[in-house]
């Protein structure tokens, strides 16, 4: 039989042979096309003004809310494994129907900033620019007649983005997905001397099913309706690269798809037609899902993780925004990838 399969492989005359660089891990690693890195990660955080100690978040097994005495000791084990930046979110003492708190000077997301940017400033800290942590009706932006004033809340998401920038923010991340949010805030940062911070929009935010746990973590379900009426709805293509187009029109550094998982041919298309480097959001649902089947013994959580990152990072995003990013990072560190 050995002879027989000898002979037909003497005979088909084989010059093409993919498997030859997948015979050890040597190999494949040489042939390897996409290289996952812990400088592709962003890690983002929950510091919550009213607690003293850190709580964790049910629906998202290993992530914490945090109390402001605790972020300089997260700011130092992520600037240790690497990771380049930090997402801030933000739960502040009190919500009103304009969500004061967001752009107050000793808010919680400033302080936040403020302490990271002492203990460690050589990480990029972003901060989020919307509403919803922040108003007590939880949508993104002001509300009259039970709809969502676009042109007023822009106003705002511009107060919000000039205090956090002069708390230290190095970059801007507006998610409330008002038409114009882009424009509206390079236009206050550069009336306001802050020209050199740079914008990382939510270009392309779908209306996900993915945000579950993260509306637990910042207590941002909306108390009426939802937010279809502004996010995007998950069916379009083409309107998500419309949104990511206007918002490199109106001045955007960076662009983002969010969620990652179930969007990956829209990262990929953007990747294809845009040259702004493009971030991904690996969203608190997708972490759930991995989560919660590692821990069943379900599947093998961390080959699982790498495996969908790494396809993020294939699929063409520059940038990952992951609660698994310090997961990640230690794995790397340990394999020496």
């Amino acid at each position: 039989m050995i002879s027989e399969i000898y002979e037909t492989s003497k005979k088909f005359k084989l010059t093409q042979r993919p498997r030859r660089l997948r015979r050890s891990q040597a190999l494949r690693t040489l042939a390897k096309e996409t290289r996952l890195s812990s400088l592709d990660l962003v890690y983002p955080i929950f510091v919550d003004a009213r607690i003293k100690s850190q709580e964790p978040i049910q629906s998202m097994p290993g992530i914490n809310r945090l109390p402001l005495s605790e972020v300089h000791k997260e700011a130092l084990e992520v600037s240790s494994l690497k990771i380049p930046a930090i997402l801030v979110f933000g739960l502040p003492e009190r919500k009103d129907a304009t969500g004061t708190e967001a752009y107050a000077s000793s808010g919680i997301v400033q302080q936040a900033i403020q302490i990271i940017k002492k203990t460690a400033p050589q990480l990029a800290v972003i901060s989020d620019v919307c509403l919803c942590e922040y108003t007590d009706h939880g949508h993104c932006g002001i509300v009259k007649n039970g709809s969502i004033e676009n042109d007023e809340t822009l106003n705002l998401l511009g107060k919000v983005a000039v205090s956090q920038v002069r708390a230290g923010a190095d970059i801007v991340a507006p998610s409330a997905m008002m038409d114009g949010q882009v424009k509206a805030i390079r236009n206050r940062l550069d009336e306001s001397n802050l020209n050199e911070t740079a914008i990382m929009a939510y270009s392309a935010k779908f209306a996900s099913a993915f945000y579950g746990p993260f509306r637990e973590a910042a207590e941002s379900t909306p108390r009426f309706g939802d937010r279809r009426a502004y996010q995007m709805d998950p069916p379009n293509k083409r309107e998500a690269l419309r949104e990511i187009a206007l918002d490199i029109q109106e001045g955007a550094d960076i662009v983002m798809v969010k969620p990652a998982l179930s969007y990956l041919d829209i990262i990929n298309q953007a990747r294809n037609q845009f040259n702004t480097p493009l971030a991904a959001y690996n969203v608190s649902g997708e972490y759930a899902m991995i989560k919660a089947a590692g821990n069943n013994g379900w599947i093998d959580e961390k080959a699982v993780t790498m495996e969908v990152l790494t396809s993020i990072k294939r699929a063409g995003a520059d940038i990952i925004i992951t609660y698994f990013a310090k997961d990640v990072a230690r794995q790397l560190q340990a394999t020496n990838q």
